[in-house]
């Protein structure tokens, strides 16, 4: 266990390794009720969601989701969000938890008149079932059929008599769900799926290996209130066709082609880098190291890093300078593993 965000979160459970080889082959259940959630009702809420988020959310139909950012006005990423259309009117916002209180603010003063905010975090559960065999565990803890969800969807449901947002946004790469429930029945959602459903529990170690190795940006590492995001977005996160808090800041840095890119780099060995290290090019350092870690699915060492504009090209060969060890790393495209099932029905 380990203390994150006032939460006591769970690490490891069986061993990151194992975690990580179920996740990919059979079936995880990861405990994210820690994760924050924001509830926007009322006709003026649309248009403050797309003066607030970088994604153009007016064409999101019910039951549809979108990958994003808060700005600051000087473009400082505030925290990636996902956004959920649940009714012509109703919008919920997923959040992080080390940021949901300084989201929740800004949030808050930047709200229309007219627009219901609330956060709903405290009375809100959340389980992330992922991997293969996601849907089958689902379906055999609470005894039900689930509705087809396609990749970025989401519905509203009911199991064991409790109200269910379901979603297939994901985190690792593989198919599976995201459950938001009551908080009050978090216990025994979590016993159903590890004792009837058979999944196995993991932790935010596992977490945070599927992650890299889908590239996948963790906040605190690639994304910060100190840089935009426009060296870690891909283009679909950021629509500069339209206007949003900060969209001035990210077009000048994208116009004038300054700021660094976020590469993946593939190691040789095991051995991992971390946050932090340097990266060189021969004897110039050329950027820094945002996550590093052993890869299970491929049996190597890969790192993310945000590097200068001219070594940010496949193949590239560069140098990481981690506890005086120099390793070799090579410019990769990512996502590092492309076995992932997560756009699976």
């Amino acid at each position: 266990m380990a203390p994150f965000a006032g939460w006591d979160m769970p690490i490891q459970y069986a061993g990151i390794l194992k975690e990580h080889e179920q996740t990919r082959k059979a079936v995880s259940v990861f405990d994210t009720c820690h994760m924050g959630e924001f509830e926007f009702v009322g006709p003026e809420a649309l248009h403050a969601l797309e003066t607030l988020l970088t994604q153009r959310i007016e064409t999101l139909r019910i039951g549809q989701a979108r990958y994003g950012y808060l700005l600051k006005e000087d473009g400082g990423t505030l925290d990636d969000v996902i956004c959920f259309r649940l009714d012509v009117e109703r919008w919920l916002l997923v959040v992080n938890a080390g940021t949901r209180v300084k989201d929740a603010e800004w949030v808050r003063a930047h709200l229309p008149k007219g627009v219901l905010f609330r956060d709903l975090s405290d009375h809100t559960g959340k389980l992330d079932v992922q991997g293969p065999d996601a849907r089958k565990a689902v379906e055999t803890a609470f005894q039900c059929r689930l509705p087809d969800l396609n990749y970025f969807h989401c519905c509203e449901i009911e199991l064991a008599g409790a109200p269910v947002l379901i979603s297939r946004t994901g985190y690792t790469g593989e198919f599976g769900y995201e459950l938001y429930f009551p908080a009050d029945r978090a216990g025994e959602f979590w016993d159903r799926l590890t004792q009837a459903g058979g999944a196995l529990p993991a932790g935010l170690g596992a977490r945070d290996t599927l992650r890299l190795e889908m590239g996948y940006p963790l906040y605190g590492h690639e994304l910060s209130g100190e840089t935009t995001p426009a060296g870690v977005a891909r283009k679909p996160f950021l629509d500069l066709a339209k206007p949003f808090i900060g969209r001035e800041a990210v077009l000048r840095e994208i116009q004038s082609g300054s700021g660094n890119r976020l590469v993946g780099l593939k190691l040789p060995g095991r051995r991992s880098s971390r946050a932090a290290d340097s990266v060189f090019q021969g004897e110039k350092q050329v950027g820094t190291v945002t996550s590093g870690s052993f890869a299970p699915s491929l049996g190597c060492a890969v790192a993310l890093a945000s590097v200068q504009p001219l070594v940010a090209t496949d193949g590239t060969e560069l140098t990481i300078s981690s506890a005086g060890v120099q390793t070799s790393a090579r410019v990769v495209s990512l996502p590092f593993y492309a076995g992932g099932t997560a756009r699976r029905t």
